[in-house]
């Protein structure tokens, strides 16, 4: 693969930076570019229960002899390790016969000798941990997903249970809704930062955190992700599907995917310019002339460590819903029986910008229309809802009535024709409060003439 000789030094260190990482080894980094001290990555394992350092010397040439292996062994010697250390050459070429020799002299790799990888293993664990080589790096190819639907409930269920809280919308009368589901990449980043800044009277300012950064890894750039879809994506619980196994194509009405598209360094990187932004801060100390001094502090990229990069599909999950006139819409991103609304229209009046919880919604089955409760009404003959839009009007004496349709107010006007007034005056507030003052007054009226009558007054 005449890619990997199209590589500078440095990008070869990159690439495997990322496969050493999707090998499963921990704290993966590389060590300082300022000097050659004979190690190019730094790595951890877990043998036995007990954790091994790993120094990794990378070769770009195409071949690499017994010195480079002798090199590597004095530095696995030397290094500063609380717990045993071994070693682990690679090169994008070949080895000669002395050092694979040499290295086999000094003991295998589980008795803490030097592993050596050459570049036909680097394209075979290329393979087997399922990536492939782009653009001279390597690209993230997923195959896990959030699971993007409860474990015990029906792919509809989450639009079913909104449409619950609507009055008046019976859940055996909702149609099916069409649902589809569009696969986001996302890369959770693990990182450590230890920085200590220090000035002639001694330590100002210091960085020991560690933070989980969720990155969107779509679109023309990175960026953080926030809210409720974080938390989904850095849940450890959180349950996962193998995208080649599940049958999601068979539970939506169709599923899209994007591709990553970069590389794990990308984010890697793009995670330690972040970090270094966000630790910068400016202090103020005194100096041993007691003299006021400011000192903006700024993490080295060294002192930001990548402990693992986690990438993972979300699914956002759509459903149309058709009622009557209208379609609505209600979205969300899942992850099995949690997920974070993105879209609610069956919380939303389709007459004005009422929306939320905080509202009573209702629906009229006349059109379809979902309302708050300044418009919706009720139906005079039927009892029943009706949105103000789609309703019929009539003018009763001082009172508006609505109706489903013409035909229900031309009934209603035969019917209000024959009522007699006391009836008619139950129709109408105004006219009921009307007749009732009237009836108030002539009985003030007859009490005043008995009164009167009897000399009381």
């Amino acid at each position: 693969m005449a890619i990997l000789d199209d590589l500078s030094g440095y990008e070869f260190e990159d690439l495997m930076e990322d496969v050493f990482r999707n090998l499963g080894y921990e704290s993966v980094r590389q060590s300082r570019r300022t000097a050659d001290e004979g190690r190019d990555i730094l790595m951890e394992e877990v043998v036995d229960g007990r954790r091994r350092a790993i120094v990794v010397e990378c070769k770009h040439t195409e071949t690499v002899g017994r010195p480079v292996i002798q090199k590597l062994h004095s530095a696995v010697e030397t290094y500063d390790y609380d717990g045993p250390v071994r070693g682990l050459v690679v090169t994008s070429g070949r080895f000669t016969d002395p050092a694979r020799e040499y290295a086999r002299g000094l003991g295998t790799r589980r008795d803490g000798g030097v592993e050596l990888i050459d570049g036909k293993d680097i394209r075979e664990i290329s393979g087997e941990i399922g990536m492939d080589l782009y653009n001279g790096r390597i690209e993230i190819l997923c195959e896990e997903a959030l699971r993007p639907t409860h474990p015990t409930a029906g792919r509809d269920a989450p639009v079913f249970e909104a449409a619950h809280e609507i009055e008046n919308l019976e859940a055996a009368t909702i149609p099916t809704p069409e649902t589809t589901v569009s696969l986001e990449p996302m890369v959770t980043v693990h990182t450590k930062t230890s920085a200590t800044f220090e000035t002639t009277v001694g330590v100002v300012h210091q960085v020991d955190e560690s933070n989980d950064l969720v990155i969107r890894a779509d679109g023309d750039s990175p960026r953080i992700a926030t809210g409720d879809v974080r938390d989904l994506v850095a849940n450890p619980s959180a349950p996962r599907i193998d995208l080649e196994a599940g049958d999601i194509e068979g539970t939506f009405d169709d599923v899209t995917r994007a591709r990553f598209g970069r590389t794990e360094t990308t984010y890697k990187q793009w995670a330690i310019d972040r970090l270094q932004q966000v630790h910068t801060t400016t202090v103020q100390y005194t100096g041993g002339n007691h003299v006021d001094y400011e000192k903006t502090c700024t993490p080295k990229r060294s002192d930001v460590s990548i402990w693992s990069i986690d990438p993972v599909y979300v699914p956002h999950v759509r459903s149309r819903l058709p009622l009557g006139e209208y379609d609505y819409q209600y979205a969300y991103y899942a992850a099995g029986p949690s997920r974070s609304t993105t879209t609610n229209e069956l919380r939303q009046c389709v007459h004005c910008d009422t929306n939320g919880a905080s509202a009573n919604y209702t629906y009229c089955d006349n059109c379809g229309s979902i309302n708050c409760d300044d418009h919706i009404e009720t139906e005079r003959l039927e009892g029943e809802p009706v949105c103000t839009d789609c309703a019929v009007t009539g003018q009763f004496a001082f009172d508006t009535k609505y109706f489903y349709d013409e035909a229900n107010l031309e009934a209603f006007r035969e019917e209000y024709a024959e009522m007699p007034i006391h009836e008619k005056a139950t129709e109408n507030v105004p006219l009921a409060i009307g007749t009732a003052v009237c009836v108030l007054l002539v009985a003030l009226s007859v009490a005043i003439f008995a009164a009167s009558s009897a000399g009381l007054v």
